[in-house]
């Protein structure tokens, strides 16, 4: 078991199976030193989503840990790509997606909870990249949140 799923374990959080393309996409391409991971969204282990809209039925704290989970299939992704989360290095950038209502101004905070995992589990400095979080009325299947990022990986 990874450095990363050892902490991943202490905190008391399980990766959900690694999501499959449900369109014309790659969940992660290798370029370089980078990997692009395609959008993801709250998928749970027993392959349910996290539906709902902030602003609407939905908490803050309801999205910060649908963003949370969100990550977490992001995890699996990685796991499934590169074999183990010790090659990722750092975060560099997270795309963030809220299901909102238009007057809902708090994507920030709900994509923290994305945010605040990778923290957990790279630190400070390896687990902040550069971030943009945004509101929308629609995502698919109803979807809270969806996630896409870019990390740095070692050979």
């Amino acid at each position: 078991m990874s450095d990363v799923e050892l902490k991943l374990k202490s905190l008391g959080l399980e990766m959900p199976p690694a999501p499959k393309p449900v369109g014309l996409y790659k969940p992660m391409l290798i370029v370089g030193n980078l990997a692009y991971v395609s959008g993801h969204g709250p998928l749970r282990s027993d392959k349910t989503l996290i539906t709902g809209r902030l602003g609407a039925d939905m908490s803050i704290e309801e999205g910060q840990a649908a963003a949370r989970q969100t990550g977490l299939a992001m995890l699996a992704t990685l796991k499934a790509g590169l074999g183990s989360l010790d090659r990722v290095s750092r975060v560099i950038k997270l795309l963030g997606l809220v299901r909102c209502t238009d007057e809902f101004e708090q994507s920030p905070a709900v994509i923290n909870g994305c945010s605040q995992l990778f923290v957990d589990l790279w630190g400070d400095d390896h687990g902040i990249g550069v971030r943009s979080a945004l509101g929308t009325n629609a995502l698919p299947g109803s979807i809270a949140v969806e996630i896409e990022a870019i990390f740095e990986i070692r050979p």
